[in-house]
């Protein structure tokens, strides 16, 4: 039976997906059935993906604070893991007052390698998700990653540009100055807020927001199909990639 599958996919992907990513996790689990199909039997279970709202900006630019060239221009691809990060935080309002979610994210695969949350929207949140993206990536101190945020004061901060500098990243921050500055981190904001945040409110505690943001990171980078990668997660992506690496090192050998 179909609708079982379909309950349980959705329900596994935290009932975020609409017919066209339960009808691409049903192949990838070798169910096959026409995508029509998948939307007429979650109509009859009562069930829909998610709908994503506006983006909206939380950093402010900072004019007064010298800035390091931008490096990417709105060019959000890269050609390996670890080539260029983006940076970027959102709010979430709970009844203990604004939290404050900060994300590192890989571009090559859109892999969440660092994240925060905090009551304040001081430097030293942005930080520890930056220290926590570096000791779980151990990126190659060679100057060979590029670390890319708008011009929020948090990311020009002295202490901020100041670790870069420490781990051999090179610093790069939007020219422009509007939304589309930094449009993948935003998207990837963006996501969270309509699968997680919106989806699950209201949130009463810090405790509360951690635990489930945890959570969806996870999930994120190992389960979430994302179109952009060819509807596989992130993860698979990068694991992808190594395999190539290591299939054209046996055939050179």
């Amino acid at each position: 039976m179909l609708l079982p599958e379909i309950q349980r996919i959705w329900q596994e992907h935290l009932q975020v997906y609409g017919a066209d990513k339960v009808w691409r996790q049903l192949h990838r689990e070798g169910i096959s059935v026409a995508r029509c199909t998948v939307e007429r039997l979650m109509r009859h279970l009562g069930i829909q993906g998610v709908i994503r709202g506006k983006r909206i900006r939380t950093t402010v630019p900072d004019t007064q604070v010298p800035c390091p060239r931008d490096r990417v221009h709105r060019i959000f691809r890269a050609e390996r893991p670890d080539q260029l990060w983006v940076s970027d935080f959102t709010y979430v309002s709970t009844w203990q007052g604004w939290l404050y979610v900060a994300f590192v994210i890989d571009v090559f695969a859109r892999r969440v390698v660092g994240w925060q949350v905090s009551s304040t929207m001081h430097t030293d949140f942005v930080l520890d998700a930056l220290e926590q993206a570096l000791h779980t990536r151990q990126p190659q101190r060679d100057r060979s990653l590029i670390h890319y945020s708008d011009r929020g004061s948090q990311y020009v901060s002295i202490r901020y540009t100041e670790q870069l500098a420490e781990a051999d990243i090179e610093p790069s921050v939007g020219s422009k100055g509007d939304s589309y500055d930094n449009a993948l981190a935003e998207t990837i904001n963006g996501l969270y807020k309509a699968e997680l945040i919106h989806r699950r409110a209201p949130w009463k505690t810090k405790a509360s927001l951690e635990l489930a943001t945890l959570e969806w990171v996870h999930w994120f980078n190992h389960h979430r199909l994302l179109e952009p990668l060819g509807y596989i997660p992130p993860a698979e992506a990068e694991a992808q990639y190594y395999q190539q690496l290591e299939r054209q090192a046996g055939q050179a050998a």
